[in-house]
């Protein structure tokens, strides 16, 4: 007998995977589903949420479509915002009322869908981030919507938006050329103000690296920080105008706090060092009183200090005391930054463990330097207001002011 098998007339079975075939296959087919649902729940966004959330659609595939047809009523030309062929809705984020009380509902709107299907967020983002790159394609009551439904999707905490892949792609050279961005920006900024607090603000910019130049949000010719206190004091952000002049005020004092620091640092002529305070007071109108403060801190800044000799640190802050004392004595100009000046001494050698014993022989070397006056000490000794350290620098001070006082008397 032969050993072969005979054949058999049952054939082969041959196993296939069961594919879960999603319905539409195209965007258009999609996008037409998608406001179908719309027209069919007459635009209740809660019946609409759960008639999404049991459908069969491709979200996956057509995440950026979805969100075009919540954002205008159905899908959009490619590179505009022009309708595409297709059924459209009229209950989109374009058509209704230009405030809060009709844009909100859409936020919480796709919170929902975000937290079934949170994989849609970077959709989210392409289409808002699209949308903002063509303001101009918008009519001005479309912008303010869109600046409303911005501010309010990171009020709400949107499910994972980050705030500089929506807020970057604002700073196009035409848009805030025409003067669009700023429009724009200053009704995120009134919306969003609403719920939330100017720190709360501050922290969404730095998140969105926009903080540190609020001024990239006006075209070039306006560009300044008159501008800008006066386009926000009108509309009403008074606050922000007061951070912003803040900001300008700390800038400009790093700025010369650090041209000082590199002048001493190399030894620079005194009378040059001195030229380039009066012109930085000048040009940034710098107070009295915090270009003494930083006087002090540049001068002790440079001391090389040699670790826990007490005598070398005492005479190496003397001497630079002295070095520098024309300096200090050319921009404490009256009792009052004198008296400053003397303070920031006594915070210093307070906080400053190696220089704790030294206050008495700082102020007397100013004093020798005629940077204090003797009406100054006096006054700091019997009057002074800072508690730091102050009983303390009182008794180690009244060797010094008793001899002052007994040559008042002489005199």
């Amino acid at each position: 007998m032969s050993s072969k098998e005979r054949p058999t007339l049952g054939g082969t079975r041959i196993k296939t995977r069961k594919r879960n075939i999603a319905a539409p296959l195209d965007p258009a087919t999609f996008a037409d589903a998608v406001v179908q649902i719309y027209l069919d729940n007459a635009g209740d966004l809660e019946l609409i949420a759960k008639s999404i959330e049991s459908s069969d659609l491709n979200f996956s595939r057509y995440g950026d479509t979805f969100f075009e047809v919540v954002f205008t009523g159905g899908r959009t030309q490619p590179g505009t915002t022009k309708p595409d062929e297709g059924e459209r809705h009229p209950y989109s984020i374009i058509d209704c009322e230009p405030n809060r009380v009709a844009v909100l509902p859409s936020v919480i709107y796709i919170q929902k869908i975000l937290r079934r299907r949170p994989f849609l967020i970077k959709n989210l983002e392409n289409v808002m981030r699209r949308f903002l790159q063509s303001l101009e394609l918008f009519e001005e009551n479309e912008r303010k919507k869109l600046a409303i439904f911005t501010a309010l999707t990171f009020s709400q905490k949107l499910s994972g938006l980050p705030p500089e892949t929506v807020l970057q792609p604002l700073l196009k050279d035409n848009l805030v050329a025409k003067g669009l961005v700023l429009s724009f920006i200053t009704d995120f900024f009134k919306e969003y103000l609403v719920d939330n607090s100017l720190d709360d603000l501050i922290s969404l910019l730095k998140r969105g690296k926009m903080e540190d130049n609020l001024l990239i949000f006006f075209p070039s010719a306006k560009r300044s920080a008159e501008s800008f206190s006066e386009h926000f004091t009108k509309e009403g952000l008074v606050p922000l105008v007061e951070y912003n002049e803040k900001k300008i005020f700390e800038v400009k004092l790093k700025e010369m706090k650090s041209a000082l620091t590199t002048q001493i640092a190399d030894d620079t002529d005194i009378s040059e060092v001195i030229e380039t305070v009066k012109q930085r007071v000048k040009d940034a109108k710098l107070p009295d009183i915090e270009v003494v403060r930083i006087l002090w801190d540049v001068i002790m800044d440079a001391v090389q200090w040699s670790g826990k000799n007490q005598q070398q640190n005492a005479n190496a802050a003397l001497r630079q005391v002295k070095a520098w004392a024309q300096l200090l004595n050319t921009f404490c100009t009256s009792g009052k930054l004198e008296l400053e000046l003397l303070y920031k001494v006594q915070i210093q050698c307070y906080e400053d463990a190696k220089l704790m014993k030294l206050f008495p022989e700082i102020v007397r070397s100013l004093y020798e330097q005629d940077v204090l006056a003797e009406d100054t000490i006096l006054l700091w000794f019997r009057k002074g207001t800072n508690p730091k350290g102050r009983q303390t620098f009182v008794k180690a001070l009244e060797p010094f002011v008793k001899w002052l006082e007994e040559a008042e008397e002489e005199e």
